[in-house]
Formats: C-alpha cells, sequence, structure tokens
C-alpha cells in the first residue's frame, strides 16, 4: 500500500539562509513543549548540522530522547531528515521515514518553506491512521515556525 506524501508550505518574511538557521539551530525554541517523545518537556532541540547527524531532544536533566538522523545538510536551501519515530511515538534506529524541507527565495521576498514527509507505508498496519495524525500536525507546526521566523528576521 502507498501512502501519499505530506507536503504543506508556509511563507516566511527571511530570506532563505536566515530561514534555514532559524529553523535549524532555534528549533527547540518553536517548537512546542510537552509535544516532543521525551518523557520531560525538552530545553534543547539538537539537528547536528551535516549529513550523518544526529537529531534528537535534550531534557533539563540531560537526558538524550533521538528523532532520526540528518540524510542531507544542504543550507540554505535543503535539508533531508531522517524520521525514525514510529507510530508508537518511540525511537527506532532500524525504522526510518523521511522529512525534506526546502527553502527556496519567494517572490517579493522572504522564503517558501516546503515540507515534505514521505515513505509513510512504512509505518506497516496502522500506516494510514498515523500519517492522518502527522498529516494534521505539520501544518501547526510550519505556522509555529513561521511566526518565530517573522518575529526573529534580524536577531
Amino acid at each position: 500500500m502507498s501512502i501519499a506524501p505530506i507536503l504543506r508550505s508556509v511563507a516566511v518574511k527571511a530570506a532563505p539562509a536566515r530561514a534555514f538557521e532559524l529553523f535549524t539551530t532555534h528549533i527547540e525554541r518553536w517548537w512546542p513543549k510537552g509535544r516532543t517523545i521525551g518523557k520531560a518537556p525538552h530545553v534543547a532541540i539538537v539537528i547536528e548540522p551535516r549529513a550523518g547527524g544526529q537529531w534528537f531532544e535534550r531534557d533539563a536533566d540531560g537526558n538524550e530522547t533521538h528523532w532520526g538522523k540528518v540524510l542531507a545538510w544542504e543550507p540554505p536551501s535543503r535539508l533531508l531528515l531522517g524520521w525514525q519515530i514510529t507510530s508508537e511515538w518511540k525511537f527506532d534506529p532500524a525504522f526510518v521515514t523521511e522529512v525534506e524541507l526546502t527553502f527556496a527565495p519567494a517572490e517579493g521576498g522572504g522564503t517558501l518553506v516546503t515540507l515534505e514527509h514521505r515513505n509513510l507505508e512504512r509505518f506497516g498496519t496502522d500506516a494510514a491512521a498515523h500519517a492522518e495524525k502527522l498529516r494534521n500536525g505539520w501544518p501547526t507546526h510550519l505556522a509555529q515556525f513561521a511566526a518565530y521566523a517573522d518575529a526573529h528576521i534580524q536577531s
């Protein structure tokens, strides 16, 4: 069974390089507290800036919960992440779907940020239901990113 990828876009006022930086190095500032898979709220969410890098959250006690890995790091235009969180909301190093983000100059200035979450059929028997949860969640996260990016163009 094939499941259509999730495809969502948001426009931000920042130029592509700044939008890429705000997304990748400030993610813990705009990702909502309590909406991660760690046992305690995050104080940091890290996307290591290189292909092969890790993607994880860290709580106040220093506990790290992995989300996946960086498959491609191409600033300022593209980031490809391996999402290794199962439909049970647990990290599994043997599992991977892909989340690709592109940062393209928008007409009139700013950046069009596009997210594609694909290979959703890999979630298995509950793939359709889980894909629907993700389909409903990504727009909220992208809107939170856009609000943060628009407020922090220069800082």
